[in-house]
């Protein structure tokens, strides 16, 4: 084996090694096996929400252990890889040396992957996601573009086999969207995505203006985790008020014929929360109280966080604003601001593709924290 690959194939062992043990693979064996024992229980489906978390947590569970697992085979069967290669002669030599060396290739990338998933370690970072997005400067073209970025994120939670549950969608009058709610759920989605938090900036032509022009438009991304029964976010009724109207799809037109749709106003802190995509007025109050939740545990976080950030003597900007650029015009870029990682690829990007920068956020906020 060539001196390179051998040294190549030692620093992965290095670095697999260490992801095992901070996955700690006997206590995921025995956490499985927990929850494998609760999963049988016949009377697990008596509380559905109860069930759908355990169901959840044991799949997500089953998978990392499935997929550690597999990347320390395949490292396993790397050496045999090239001592096959080398006991070929000519083009097939070659051919099987460079077949080895791709999968090498392939299974560093892996390997860095799940090596960023073990950087997850925040307070928040197991929960699951909600997303907010909101159009920003530009008009249509951002509402537009707030629907874009919905879709985007949407495509990279299915790619991945996760579930989305959307919550409230505000449609703009042309097009696009004002705002929309949904959530992710999936463990570790809040600390996985946390990273995509901030302003995206769109340079394009734009496909609502009859001259043609370039047109820059901005939408804000919130990320938000999923509020459990164990936190302490206790809201007063007194300083709710509830208003119950019919729910409205594109161009503002009503969808059903009765008042379904909730908006819920938290008086103190002004926060507005709204729900129409359920069946009932109670199923909408029910999800528009999670988000609200969600939203107050964040501001308690960010306040705390703040006080933090005032006994620092850096007081820099937050990371969370303009984040990245998509440009679609007069050049193919997709570029993020803080950790400068760029893929000339944007329609892949907007179809999902979005691993190389979320995991480069992940390790760029990290490097930020140390």
């Amino acid at each position: 084996m060539h001196p390179e690959a051998s040294a190549d194939l030692e620093s992965l062992d290095a670095t697999l090694t260490t992801v095992e043990k901070v996955m700690d693979l006997d206590e995921l064996r025995r956490r499985i096996d927990e929850l494998e024992m609760q999963a049988s229980d016949p009377g697990l489906w008596n509380d559905q929400d109860h069930a759908q978390r355990v169901t959840s947590e044991l799949s997500h569970a089953q998978a990392e252990l499935r997929r550690v697992s597999e990347l320390r085979s395949r490292l396993d069967d790397l050496p045999v890889l090239y001592e096959l290669a080398e006991a070929e002669e000519g083009d097939a030599a070659a051919e099987a040396v460079a077949d080895a060396d791709n999968e090498r290739a392939d299974l560093r990338r892996d390997i860095e992957a799940m090596e960023v998933k073990t950087m997850l370690a925040g307070e928040y970072d197991a929960r699951e996601a909600v997303v907010n997005i909101r159009a920003g400067a530009g008009g249509v073209d951002a509402a537009d573009w707030a629907q874009m970025l919905m879709r985007m994120y949407i495509r990279w939670a299915e790619q991945h086999d996760h579930s989305v549950e959307v919550y409230d969608t505000s449609y703009a009058e042309e097009a696009g969207l004002k705002s929309a709610t949904f959530a992710v759920k999936a463990p570790y989605m809040y600390g996985t995505l946390s990273v995509e938090q901030g302003t995206h900036r769109l340079v394009r032509i734009s496909p609502f203006d009859n001259q043609g022009r370039r047109q820059t438009s901005f939408a804000e991304v919130e990320i938000l985790p999923v509020v459990e029964t164990t936190d302490h976010i206790d809201i007063d009724e007194n300083d709710l008020r509830v208003d119950v109207y019919r729910s409205s799809g594109p161009g503002g037109q009503s969808v059903n014929t009765t008042d379904s749709a909730v908006r819920l106003t938290h008086v103190p802190t002004g926060i507005v929360v709204t729900c129409q995509n359920e069946k009932s007025q109670l199923q909408n109050k029910a999800a528009a109280m999670r988000v609200l939740q969600a939203k107050l545990l964040e501001r308690k976080r960010q306040e705390e966080r703040a006080q933090m950030d005032a006994l620092k003597s850096d007081t820099g900007a937050s990371w969370g604003n303009q984040m990245r650029s998509y440009v679609l015009h007069p050049y193919q870029m997709v570029k993020d601001l803080r950790t400068n990682v760029e893929s000339n690829n944007p329609s892949n990007v907007l179809d999902g593709d979005l691993d190389q920068f979320i995991e480069a956020g992940i390790r760029w906020r990290m490097d930020e924290d140390s």
